[in-house]
């Protein structure tokens, strides 16, 4: 499967890294760095807990499913156009699968005051530490790559670190597994990293089992009108959006169309 793939290849690339930079440097880059505070101007929860709907812009240069991805305009560019649109970004940091890492994200923090989720496949305290160092607001945690145990110890781990938490899952059952650490972001991956089929109606299953004081997050599989008025209809908070704005020339017009028919596709619903 794919997500063994890239979760054997996460293992080996840590052991350079820490040959690189050793757990004790970047736990003390990660002390100084929570000691001077955070860059965003508002917290990653904050500027997502709110009625109207939320978008995480992403930063991504490929995928497993998608290959490649050819970007319409610069990095600087699309986070100026993030900037006024979004009200958080993502980056990848993962090298052998998405082609990105911490160089960018720390590219991006230099031009932004949005809160920032490092998007990684995190599987060792290591990584946590080094997202503090590099000033990221918040982190992804994947259900289907983490026990119980790892589950609650690095949400623990990070909101000791100061950062938030978007928990990820895919099902009911890792709903639930999740549900046990009282995140206060649950994400729903509508992309199936075992064989990367995707499917809206994992959000709207999920939708009604999410507890409302939840931030809700609809994960992937976004590339349409059609799939936000169908998202709109469903008790969702925010999207993540990574492939659709990363091929738009105008990230900008994109991500405020699609908050208005966001907006129209929840008043159906209601009426």
């Amino acid at each position: 499967m794919i997500l063994d793939e890239i979760v054997a290849d996460k293992r080996t690339q840590l052991i350079r890294d820490k040959k690189n930079k050793t757990l004790e440097v970047v736990r003390r880059e990660a002390e100084e760095k929570k000691k001077e505070g955070a860059v965003a101007d508002i917290s990653f929860y904050d500027n997502l807990a709110k009625e109207d709907l939320s978008i995480i812009g992403e930063f991504k240069n490929a995928s497993p499913s998608l290959g490649d991805i050819s970007s319409q305009i610069s990095l600087e560019e699309r986070i100026k156009e993030y900037n006024a649109s979004v009200e958080a970004i993502s980056c990848l940091t993962e090298e052998a699968h998405f082609k990105g890492n911490v160089g960018y994200f720390e590219t991006i923090r230099r031009i932004t005051k949005l809160p920032m989720i490092r998007k990684d496949f995190m599987i060792d305290e290591y990584q946590f530490y080094e997202a503090r160092a590099i000033q990221a607001d918040a982190v992804l945690l994947i259900a289907a790559i983490l026990d119980d145990v790892q589950l609650h110890d690095f949400y623990q781990l990070s909101r000791e670190l100061q950062l938030d938490v978007l928990v990820e899952v895919h099902d009911e059952e890792e709903l639930e597994r999740a549900l046990r650490v009282e995140p206060r972001i649950i994400g729903v991956n509508n992309r199936n990293l075992k064989d990367f089929t995707i499917s809206l109606e994992r959000t709207r299953t999920l939708s009604r089992l999410v507890p409302k004081d939840k931030v809700f997050i609809a994960e992937s599989g976004i590339v349409s009108d059609e799939d936000v008025a169908y998202l709109g209809a469903c008790r969702v908070d925010g999207f993540l959006i990574g492939r659709a704005f990363m091929e738009h020339e105008n990230p900008k017009a994109l991500s405020g169309h699609w908050k208005a028919v966001f907006e129209k596709g929840r008043a159906r619903d209601a009426d």
